[in-house]
């Protein structure tokens, strides 16, 4: 791509108060007001003083803004531009919606949760693929991620076991095989807690959102975790919730006996389809084996046993014990092993490995959030921070609906939050109005027009929508 013209004879002015840059918004936030947002928020919400006056307003701005890119209070004057103003009424300015942030208290955060638990409920019935019937499991996989913080003065602000100043922020989404991931809960805490601190709430919250999914009625429920959840607390929330369980364990006395115990017979080849990169060595692996047996959790705490089966995955030691001068009499392999409730005649030993495997999905979520809204926590004070997390997520969830109702069958619906911006949100337009009605002139030829529009179909059904 080449320049066509001389510099002498190009200018720019500032002045068109017609053109909008994120024209996405008015079919993504009517989608928004479809599912409830806006009255959710006004039921449910009640910050005090005028700081919390049009509360549906105020978080309606804030979801927007980060939808069209904004990871600060700051970002959000990106709502005021050309002819935003014509297309939405409210549109507050970024002091306001300070104000109403730093208003929050910790109770006022715990409503907000409960907008977004049932703002989720009504975006999986305005499309019912977000988290599609179906046979088969359901995943929730929960996990804690650092934000990193640069301000010391920041409540909450500590040192993790990332080794990074910052918040502790624990996430519980759901994922089937054949959609990707949404948020169901979230809290934000203390930079130094331990993941397993209040992950018993998490998974119980988690899991009541989801049984309020019409579609996930017929689907059974399996909780996954890293070895940081592997306690009697997060087994009894999830098996009073009728879910199953494959959490990752750490390798205590108890775990290794197990082992020990595997005859050699017992262990199946795996082949990975390309090779992966081991965590703790760095190098890249494309051979395992597997094997199981049966296990008790938690034997030794009276009433806590929980019975099932100890998956575990073998993989040859490459590490520094491996390049030794003196080659070793046998082989050398290094244990990754997690405790399961599901049934062997479900999920056979490679199937229930393969699948506990694919736990690493939250981390993409992790990290689309941390590209997006969670770039920065915008605030000093913690329960505005906190309520800045469930607003993210608010607008994950409806960022992700809006792909699915886009192409529902097309790449959009497994894309990551910068594409979907990229794609349907930030489209540049010109406003026009002719007889009382407005009309949004798109660029001409854009790549995703056809979804763009059926997006637009879908939440305003307008009488015509024109596509050359």
């Amino acid at each position: 791509m080449q320049f066509n013209h001389t510099v002498s004879a190009l200018s720019a002015a500032f002045d068109d108060s017609n053109l909008v840059s994120a024209a996405g918004l008015v079919p993504v936030m009517r989608l928004a007001e479809r599912a409830g947002l806006s009255t959710l928020t006004q039921q449910h919400l009640s910050v005090p003083s005028d700081k919390g006056a049009n509360a549906g307003a105020k978080v309606a701005s804030l979801v927007a803004g980060m939808l069209a890119g904004a990871d600060s209070i700051e970002d959000m004057r990106l709502l005021r531009q050309g002819g935003m103003r014509r297309l939405f009424d409210r549109v507050y300015a970024p002091s306001t919606l300070g104000s109403f942030l730093r208003a929050f208290e910790f109770g006022h955060v715990r409503q907000l949760d409960a907008v977004a638990s049932r703002f989720l409920t009504g975006l999986t019935r305005e499309s019912t693929e977000l988290l599609p019937a179906g046979e088969g499991y359901t995943f929730v996989d929960i996990d804690d991620t650092i934000i990193e913080v640069e301000g010391y003065l920041k409540q909450g602000a500590s040192f993790g076991y990332s080794g990074v100043r910052g918040l502790n922020a624990v996430l519980a989404v759901a994922s089937t095989p054949e959609s990707a991931p949404v948020v169901l809960t979230q809290r934000l805490r203390k930079g130094s807690t331990s993941s397993a601190r209040g992950a018993k709430r998490v998974v119980s919250d988690a899991l009541a959102v989801l049984t309020r999914v019409p579609a996930q009625a017929p689907r059974q429920v399996l909780l996954r975790a890293d070895s940081g959840y592997y306690s009697h607390a997060v087994f009894s929330s999830a098996q009073k919730a009728g879910a199953d369980v494959s959490v990752t364990v750490r390798m205590n006395p108890s775990i290794k006996r197990a082992i020990e115990q595997i005859t050699d017979d017992a262990w199946t080849p795996i082949e990975y389809p390309g090779a992966i990169r081991d965590k703790d060595t760095g190098r890249l692996i494309s051979r395992a084996e597997v094997a199981e047996t049966p296990y008790t959790a938690f034997a030794s705490k009276k009433g806590q046993q929980v019975t099932g089966r100890l998956v575990v995955r073998r993989i040859p030691e490459l590490g520094p014990k491996a390049l030794r001068e003196q080659p070793t009499l046998f082989d050398t392999w290094r244990f990754h092993a997690f405790f399961t409730t599901v049934p062997a005649d479900e999920l056979d030993t490679t199937a229930i490995d393969q699948t506990h495997r694919h736990h690493a999905i939250i981390e993409q979520v992790n990290a689309d959030l941390k590209a997006s809204a969670l770039a920065h926590l915008p605030s000093g004070k913690y329960a505005a921070n906190a309520a800045w997390l469930v607003l993210a997520v608010i607008a994950f969830n409806l960022t992700r609906a809006a792909a699915v109702i886009a192409a529902p069958d097309g790449k959009l619906r497994r894309a990551v939050t910068a594409t979907i911006r990229r794609t349907l949100v930030n489209v540049p337009a010109r406003i026009a109005r002719s007889a009382r009605k407005l009309r949004l002139h798109l660029p001409e030829h854009w790549p995703w027009a056809q979804e763009w529009a059926a997006l637009l179909t879908h939440s305003t059904s307008p009488p015509g929508i024109a596509i050359p």
